[in-house]
């Protein structure tokens, strides 16, 4: 055999011959014969070559017994001996040999040649393998390393590999996972308000065709499918048909909103599942944790969990008002009575509070200060986005020392100490992430979409994303424990602020429930044209936001993107962003700005687009309409990038891409 570092050695002097033919044919003749005498000879070579090798092994095994030579030199597993060095293999069995479809040759064979991309820094580590693949066969691969003596002076590595077939454990393996039970939970989110003020014909009709979406979807699956309540279906199926369901992106719920009822009120449903689980009940306890996620989000889509992590699809559709407020008194109740049982209360939001943030935080000190307890709002003025508010707060005599920072907040607390946090639910953005870890007792207040890290353990949660902000909620809770009266005045203004805020001078995301918190706050006192001032803006900041706009970009015909490598205050960022939505066509829009840690991006949507879920992608959250996401160690070109390619793929989920054609850019 000839090594491939040697083939373009003998293909030169054959294609040298070659032109000597053209001069002359008798030196041609000649100088082919030396080629024939000159490959003998490396052929001869190459064989006692393999001949001390074979005698190298035999040497080798002469030190062991003679079933141990035996093992080696009539190795009934596949295997070869590999230069390491040149990647050639010097020797292979005739099992090998077979069980790679090879047969001797005049060229050596090279390691990279019959398995492409084979990893050999396992060897010479202890209890190394590897897995390789032959002929749609798979081998468990072992193998040490050999130093043997290579002319005067000098060693050669060698490596030895055997081969195991390990194709029907790997099938077994397979089959065991693919049938693996997955568990799901279905259930009609809007169930209540379908049947409202329909007679029993009607809302027989509506349950059958829903009944008929959901059958015809899961038999796709080859699965059970168990209605177990009026608005409820246990589904179990195997898991080799998630990753068609998940391709699919779970065609049922763009089925289910097909089934409309006689006021074309359409129905829609979510989707809870439950996989990877140790037992078929940790796999329907994952279910149930999704379905909650799913309402937690608003409905309307497929939540899919696993030991890890949540996975999210669909969710377009906006959220629906809640007609009943039982939730919110029995709320109500459970947190006056957790605020007396408490030794002292402290209220955080998200870091760089907003107005929203600071008025809910408002909300909970009156509520506090009704039920006898002194409140702690924990901010960081020099972040906050609120500064106006604050200060407006700030001169009341209820609130001398009520804003405290961080440390303070570390110092005053204790064992029983309660945290309400408000306008948020995921740790990592909180105003202090210490003090949450800190605290035994956390009651959580919020309006955005749940995350999948969201706030563990709380002893009471008020989630509710239809809601419009985080001070229509404490608004709700205000109205059960609080006399209008009862209210200071700047405080029923700091939440009709967030109010305000959040709905956009309440024109996107509002509701009934929404306009009497707004009658509840004005007959407390709250004076729209106060509330007019806390937005208003400096000169300096008037003609910022102005700038921004003015470096937007439209993509994808509706959605519009301002990036400013340098930076913004992010009260500015998010008016620009809330101008934008003012301009014909428009659906969303994204700031993009320059921060100390990387890029923030501040997102408004008209409702068509979830700038909520496009943010997601890229780590944030918010709501459907309003959203953020923050960027460390990330530059604002490279975060441009990474918003474009999120639209792209929101739009490609959603289906948008069909009705908003990508333009150059």
């Amino acid at each position: 055999m000839v090594s491939p570092g040697n083939q373009m050695f003998f293909l030169l002097l054959i294609a040298f011959a070659g032109a000597t033919a053209y001069f002359s044919i008798p030196a041609a003749a000649i100088e082919g014969a030396l080629i024939v005498v000159a490959a003998l000879i490396y052929r001869r070579q190459i064989i006692r070559r393999r001949r001390d090798i074979v005698r190298y092994i035999d040497h080798l095994a002469a030190n062991i017994d003679a079933a141990g030579k035996d093992s080696v030199t009539h190795c009934p597993l596949p295997m070869f001996i590999l230069n390491m060095e040149t990647g050639e293999l010097i020797w292979a069995n005739d099992l090998f040999l077979a069980a790679a479809g090879l047969r001797e040759r005049f060229f050596s064979h090279r390691l990279s040649d019959i398995l492409p991309g084979f990893d050999l820094k396992w060897l010479g580590r202890s209890g190394g393998t590897a897995d390789a693949v032959l002929r749609n066969r798979n081998y468990a691969v072992y193998g040490n390393l050999i130093r043997q003596p290579h002319g005067r002076d000098k060693r050669e590595m060698l490596a030895t590999l055997y081969f195991i077939d390990v194709t029907e454990l790997v099938n077994l393996r397979r089959e065991h996972r693919l049938s693996r039970p997955v568990m799901s939970v279905i259930m009609i989110d809007n169930y209540d308000e379908c049947m409202n003020n329909l007679n029993e014909s009607q809302k027989s009709a509506i349950l059958a065709a829903a009944d008929e979406k959901i059958t015809a979807w899961a038999l796709l699956a080859d699965g059970l499918l168990r209605k177990y309540d009026r608005d409820k279906y246990l589904f179990i199926f195997e898991e080799r048909k998630m990753a068609g369901m998940i391709e699919q992106r779970f065609s049922l719920l763009d089925d289910m909103r097909t089934v409309t009822g006689p006021t074309g009120f359409q129905v829609t449903l979510s989707i809870g599942i439950g996989r990877d689980g140790e037992t078929a009940l940790e796999c329907f306890s994952f279910a149930q944790l999704a379905i909650d996620m799913a309402l937690s989000r608003g409905g309307d889509q497929a939540v899919v969990k696993n030991r890890v992590t949540f996975e999210f699809f669909g969710g377009r559709s906006k959220e629906v008002e809640k007609r009943t407020k039982v939730k919110s008194r029995i709320i109500a109740t459970s947190l006056s009575r957790i605020i007396a049982d408490s030794s002292s209360v402290f209220v955080m939001g998200h870091a760089y509070s907003d107005i929203d943030s600071l008025g809910a935080a408002a909300g909970v000190a009156c509520i506090a200060r009704k039920c006898g307890k002194r409140a702690y709002i924990v901010v960081d003025e020099k972040k906050t986005m609120a500064a106006a508010l604050l200060e407006r707060l700030r001169t009341q005599e209820a609130y001398a020392g009520a804003f405290i920072d961080e440390q303070a907040a570390l110092l005053y607390s204790d064992n029983k100490s309660l945290l309400v946090i408000v306008d948020c639910n995921r740790p990592e953005i909180v105003e202090s992430g210490d003090l949450l870890r800190s605290m035994n007792r956390v009651a959580v207040i919020d309006h955005h979409r749940r995350a999948a890290n969201y706030i563990e353990n709380a002893i009471l949660v008020m989630h509710e994303p239809y809601a419009s902000s985080a001070s229509e909620l404490v608004c709700e809770l205000t109205q059960y424990l609080c006399q209008p009266g009862d209210l200071l005045r700047c405080e029923a203004e700091a939440m009709m602020a967030g109010i305000v805020l959040d709905t956009k001078g309440f024109t996107i995301h509002t509701g009934m429930r929404t306009f009497e918190a707004a009658a509840f706050l004005r007959g407390a006192g709250a004076d729209p044209v106060e509330i007019k001032r806390l937005f208003q803006n400096d000169m300096q900041s008037s003609m910022e936001r102005y700038e921004i706009i003015a470096n937007a970009r439209v993509v994808r015909a509706s959605i519009a993107v301002a990036a400013v490598d340098r930076e913004v205050d992010r009260v500015v960022a998010a008016q620009a962003a809330d101008e934008m939505l003012s301009i014909i066509g428009i659906d969303a829009s994204f700031v993009l700005f320059r921060t100390a840690t990387g890029a923030d991006i501040s997102g408004r949507s008209l409702d068509r687009i979830s700038v909520q879920m496009i943010l997601e992608k890229l780590g944030g959250g918010g709501h459907q309409t309003i959203a953020g996401a923050q960027l460390k160690d990330t530059a604002v070109p490279k975060a441009l990038e990474m918003l474009i390619q999120a639209i792209d793929r929101y739009c490609e989920e959603s289906g948008i891409e069909d009705l908003i054609p990508p333009q150059a850019m």
